[in-house]
Formats: C-alpha cells, sequence, structure tokens
C-alpha cells in the first residue's frame, strides 16, 4: 500500500495525523486563511473607514445636542466628507430625498445648502407584552 506525504500548504513542512489534513499545526492555518482574506477584505475596510469618518463629520456639524443644522454642502467637503458613500436614502411622500449615514442624514437644500440632523429613534418595548 503506498502511503502519500503531504505537505503543509502555507509553510511546506511535512503533515503528520489525519488524512485529510491541509496544514501542520494553527498558525499556518489562521496564516494561510488571514492572507487569503486580506485582498477581499482591504476594499471593504476603505468603505467600512468612509463611512465612519462619513458618519464622525455629521457628528461633528449636529453638536451639543442641537436637532439640526443647515450648513452649505461645501463645509461638509471641506471636512473630507464623500458623498459617493452613504448607508442608505429614502425619499418621503413630498419627493424629497434624505441621505444617511448610520445614524447621521442630510437633506440636500437649494443652492448647494444641507439639513443635517440626526436619527433619534423612539425606542418601545412595551408592545413586546
Amino acid at each position: 500500500m503506498y502511503i502519500e506525504r503531504k505537505h503543509c500548504e502555507y509553510c511546506g513542512k511535512m503533515v503528520h495525523g489525519r488524512s485529510d489534513k491541509k496544514f501542520c499545526d494553527d498558525y499556518c492555518r489562521s496564516s494561510f486563511n488571514n492572507e487569503r482574506r486580506v485582498v477581499d477584505s482591504k476594499e471593504m475596510r476603505n468603505i467600512i473607514n468612509t463611512l465612519k469618518l462619513n458618519r464622525n463629520i455629521l457628528e461633528s456639524i449636529v453638536a451639543g445636542g442641537i436637532e439640526k443644522v443647515r450648513v452649505p454642502k461645501e463645509k461638509l467637503a471641506r471636512l473630507g466628507y464623500n458623498f459617493k458613500y452613504h448607508t442608505q436614502t429614502n425619499t418621503n411622500w413630498k419627493g424629497n430625498s434624505y441621505t444617511y449615514c448610520f445614524d447621521y442624514g442630510f437633506l440636500r437644500l437649494e443652492n448647494d445648502w444641507l439639513l443635517v440632523f440626526r436619527v433619534i429613534k423612539d425606542l418601545n418595548f412595551d408592545d413586546e407584552d
């Protein structure tokens, strides 16, 4: 009977143990899978970081408990806001389009002005009974 000798898919060392084992130890298995995920997740990480930055910029505009603030669009752009990335858009029955970045959002007004606001949701848990 011929016994096939297997080598670790990450480091190339001889693998001992089960016949379906691909890696010599947990370190090699983790390293192999982490390297494989880096390519896919780099772009996602960049997008998530941009979304977080956008949210923080909106939060800095609506600071100190103010409900909503009217600002020029240019101010957000100057602070580094990337208008390409947001988490949600909604259009109300009047046709107004609201753009959200997590729990903050804005409404485009006339002459390149924006109405920036924080979304406050009423959490009512009394209905669960």
